[in-house]
This record gives C-alpha cells, structure tokens and sequence, in this order.
C-alpha cells in the first residue's frame, strides 16, 4: 500500500499536534481542561486555530483539570478531556485522576513529554508518565510515531468507555506533536470530520448483556423473594439506567436505595424511592429496610463497608446477593456466594425485568403505603436542632434552605466532610441524571471547587450550587478566579467548622482527645472570594442565610455565602457513623 504524509488543504504536511486535534473532533470532543506548559507549545498553537471546533478551558493547576473532566463525564455521560504537561504538571494531574479511577469516570487524559532525544539526560521535567499513570490510569500508552497518533486516540476513547469504565492516558512527546510522517491513506480533519465523526464518546461505549445461566438463577431468585430491596451506585448513573430501574421498582414494587454515587439514579420523591444508604448520610429506615431484606440486588456499586455501614447492611452472611456489575472481577467481590450478573446495568435491569412476573397491584399499593409511612415517622422523629453558639448556622437547615432558593434540579456538588452526608440525607435529588456529584472513590478535599467549574461548562446557563468546606477552599480557591472569568453560575457555599473535623473526630474517639495538626488558622472566603472578582456575604442567621441563597439563585454570575457551622464533636451528621457496629459486635474507624 502506498503511503502519503497526511496534509491540509493547502498541501501543507499536518503535524502529531493537528493530527491529535483532528482525532479529538472526529470523536465529538469539544472541550479540553488544561494548563499550558513547555512541552505543549505545539498542542496548543493548534488549539488556538482550532476555537470553532474545540474549546480550551485554563484552570489554575493541573490536578484540577481531571476534577472538571470528572464532573464533565459525570453529568453528561460524555467523556471529559484534560490535558497537562511534562513532569509536575503530569504529576499534578496524576492526583486529580486518582477519584475518577476509583469511582470508575472514563476521561481522556493527554500528556505532553520531553522529546525523545532528551529521554535519559535527566532533563528538568523528566518523569517516567507510564509508570506514573499506572496506579491511576485502566490504560495508558506513549505515541511513538506521528502516524500513530489518531489510532491511539481512538483505542483510548474505547479503552475508557468500554467494560469498568475508567480514566486513560495517552503521552505524546514533543518531538511527535512538532513532527509529520508518512503515513497510510488520508486523514479525514476540520468541520466534515466533525459532522461525519465517529462520536463514540457516549457512555458506555458498550452494553453487553449477561449470561443467561446468571439471568435465569436471578430471575428464580427474585421471584421467590417476599421483601426484596435494590441497591444501586455509580455504574447505573453512568450507564443512563434511571428509566430502566423505576421500570423494574414499578414492575416488582421493590424499593430503591442509592450509594452516595447512586444519588438521584431514581427519584428521591418516587413512591418506592429509599434515599442514600449506609454509613454517611442515610435515613435510619433506609438502613433498616436493606438490612431487613431477604433479597439484595446491587447494581453498578461497589458495595464496600461506606455504601453497607461495614457490611452489616446488608450482613455479608445475608441469604441471597445479586450483583450487576460491568467488572467481572469486582461483580460479587464482598459479598460471597452472591450470584454475578456482569454486564451493563441498564441492560441487565431490562433482562429482569422481561422474566420476573410483575407483582400484583395489592402488593405495590402495600409497599408504597408502607415506604410512605416510614418517611413521615423518620421526618416526625427527626432530630431537633442542636443549640449553636451565635453566629453558627445548623448544616440541615442550610440544605433545606438552599433547596427552597434553587429548587431541586440545580446542579449540585458536594466536597468531603460537612457537605457530603448532609447532601445525602436532606437534599432530594429529581432522578434525571447525576445532578448531586459527590466524589467517594477517595473523597477527595478539593474537588467540589473546580468540579463545579466542569459542570457549568457542560451545562451552559445553568446554576450549579458547590457545597464546600473552608480547607478544601483552602486547596482549591483558585478555580473561583476561574469561575469568574467564565462568568459562569456557580452559587459556592463554605461551610465552615474552623478545624479539620473528621480527624479531629477520630483523634476524639481513638486518641483520647489529643489533638494534633487538625486546627489550622482562619481564612476569609469572602475576602479571598472579592479578591478575584465575586460577590459574597457571611451569613450570620438562617434568616440571612436564606436571603443571600435567593439573591444568589437569581444572580447571572458566580457568587459566594460564607456560614459558620459546628464542629461534628458537637453537631453528629444525621446518622451515627463515626461508630459501626460490626457483626460480630466490634467497632470500626468512622467510615469515611
């Protein structure tokens, strides 16, 4: 076969950097986070030709570029892109993917290197990527021609999208983004590629189905439950499975709990809806209802000891476990004896449901009085608000007074700590889609910030609330100046409990109290929040509280609320989970 250097229009010889963009558009990618540096002059003189096709959004450090590829992935089901540079922008970037591979988010990481000639001469930025990315990364590779370019792009846009999805990350040097090369037959680019593209980014980029030896034992399974209960995560939010598991809840009037990651999968107001379950924001009924059950069925979650209270919801000697799961080696993993239904969720969910008999009409009415009746005990035996101190402001009341001021479908993200059981427990997401992200592969500090900077640009016009701690600020405060120069409608909310919390708890329970580097010194959000170019208030009451929230719902650009909250010490989240009880009686570290 003959070969030809791969040229515009013009006749001019196309480089690894044009080839790279051409492949991105071919594939329906038109955005990029990223953070120039010295290795990716080449990319990004061609992104600067390229602004009708495919956008740049400039964060302010590298590791935020995968937290906004993460929440881009998350609310659209599109995979997010990012990009970084040589040696400490690749290291940076490396910790801001490590969530999205935990928590299984496909993204398109590129990485720019020292040329190949320098490759050993201990040049300044020099840093083994591939070895770098292994422990955050399903698959990465380093283009070593100019001509391999546009297949790498398409085998790491399947490779994230197909089977566990997960984050990749393809490496080009700078010798391959700056060089041409013969290579076999034309490369297709520009504005035809994009209206003609591959657009395979959807996620998933596959839905198998299971076997039917595993769909024929969960089918005899379900059928003979008397109160079976669902569980579901992350994978059905990703897998676009929300229709598909009201339509199973409906058909088998069995209810639907969700790990933090599951939130919002179903309606949290659907008369079989349970809300969050396990040990970090859960509703006591919830808990009860999963644990009571004698049929178990997880569907795209991990089920690990924060989505089961230490696997004590359900226990893991728990009679019958099915497990919908896109991994085969992760289907089953903590529970034992479970049967594995590996495939994609909304697929599998639908195998079920055409081979279980629909229950009767007197069950579903049953089941649905009974789930009503348990909401409005857990809501007339709520808690009554712990006495504060002036000035500090109870995190409940907060959650429910952002929810009257932006209304249930506001995009919503939540950092770790105060925010995280908070969201989950009072915050009643609409079932259309991810819209409450809340990181839980590691809980991340920090993310919540340029995460929501991700989901404003996929969402264009359209509020975003980010529920944010003052350390996680603390790490991430540059992305406000980011927000403002995008003039994007991000609401921030710091809550601010003055201290690090959570550890400061588990120095309480196993340290005796003794405190130590858990209580740093104060910032000002709302001073650093003018800095650069936000509007923002410290609310003193909940009266306050809820004027600046409405003020801020209806505002165009980014705003800022700063409120006092109590120490956990002082003020538990909604459910006890810095103790949980095991099976056996003993007691575990707070579940994070």
């Amino acid at each position: 076969m003959s070969t030809a250097v791969s040229r515009d229009q013009d006749g001019t010889a196309k480089t690894g950097a044009e080839l790279l963009v051409d492949a991105l558009v071919q594939h329906g990618v038109d955005t990029v986070f990223g953070f120039p540096g010295d290795t990716s002059i080449a990319l990004y003189d061609v992104l600067l030709r390229r602004t009708d096709e495919i956008r740049h959004i400039l964060a302010r450090d590298e590791r935020h570029t995968g937290f906004m590829a993460d929440a881009y992935t998350r609310t659209t089901r599109r995979i997010g892109v990012c990009e970084a540079s040589s040696g400490a922008g690749a290291v940076y970037l490396a910790s801001g993917m490590a969530e999205a591979f935990a928590s299984s988010i496909p993204l398109l990481a590129i990485t720019t290197d020292n040329s190949r000639r320098s490759h050993g001469t201990a040049a300044i930025s020099e840093i083994d990527q591939q070895q770098l990315f292994a422990a955050c990364t399903k698959w990465r590779r380093t283009a070593d021609r100019v001509a391999d370019v546009p297949a790498l792009v398409a085998e790491a846009i399947a490779a994230a999208t197909r089977g566990r999805p997960g984050p990749v990350a393809l490496i080009l040097p700078e010798d391959v983004l700056e060089g041409t090369e013969e290579i076999s037959g034309a490369v297709t680019s520009g504005p035809a590629a994009s209206s003609a593209g591959l657009r395979t980014i959807a996620v998933p980029g596959h839905r198998p189905q299971a076997s039917t030896a595993s769909v024929n034992r969960a089918v005899a399974w379900l059928g003979a439950a008397e109160r079976p209960v669902i569980v579901a995560g992350g994978g059905a939010q990703l897998s676009g499975a929300g229709a598909e598991l009201a339509r199973l809840a409906e058909h088998l009037a069995v209810p639907v709990a969700t790990s933090i990651h599951g939130k919002g999968v179903i309606d949290e107001a659907h008369p079989f809806a349970l809300g969050v379950v396990g040990g970090n924001g859960a509703r006591d009924y919830t808990n009860a209802w999963v644990a009571e059950s004698d049929l178990v069925l997880f569907v795209g979650t991990r089920a690990n000891a924060t989505d089961t209270l230490s696997f004590t919801t359900p226990a893991r000697n728990h009679a019958r476990i099915l497990h919908i799961e896109s991994d085969d080696g992760r289907a089953g993993r903590n529970y034992p004896h479970s049967i594995a239904l590996v495939g994609d969720a909304r697929t599998v969910l639908e195998q079920l449901r055409q081979r279980v008999p629909a229950a009767p009409e007197s069950l579903r009415a049953a089941r649905a009085t009974e789930l009503a009746a348990a909401r409005r005990e857990w809501a007339r035996t709520e808690r009554a608000t712990v006495s504060l101190p002036p000035g500090v402001l109870p995190p409940r009341e907060i959650v429910g007074a952002l929810s009257d001021a932006f209304g249930r479908d506001t995009w919503v993200v939540g950092d770790a700590g105060t925010p995280t059981p908070y969201l989950s427990c009072y915050w009643q997401a609409p079932g259309d889609g991810w819209r409450v992200v809340i990181p839980r592969g590691h809980g991340p500090m920090g993310f919540a910030v340029p995460a929501s900077v991700g989901i404003a640009v996929a969402h264009p016009g359209e509020r975003v609330l980010c529920l944010t701690t003052e350390n996680s600020v603390a790490m991430a405060v540059g992305e406000w100046e980011t927000a403002k120069r995008l003039d994007l409608p991000i609401t921030y909310v710091v809550l601010d409990n003055t201290s690090m919390a959570w550890i400061k708890m588990i120095q309480h329970l196993y340290a005796g109290g003794r405190y130590f580097a858990v209580d740093p010194g104060p910032i000002d959000p709302v001073q650093l929040g003018r800095g650069m170019g936000l509007e923002g208030a410290r609310a003193h009451t909940l009266d306050e509280f809820a004027e600046l929230a409405a003020k801020a719902a209806g505002s165009a650009g980014p705003s800022l609320i700063h409120a006092a909250v109590p120490e956990h010490m002082d003020a538990p989240p909604p459910v006890p989970v810095w103790q949980a009880a095991l099976a056996d009686g003993s007691t575990v570290r707070p579940i994070h």
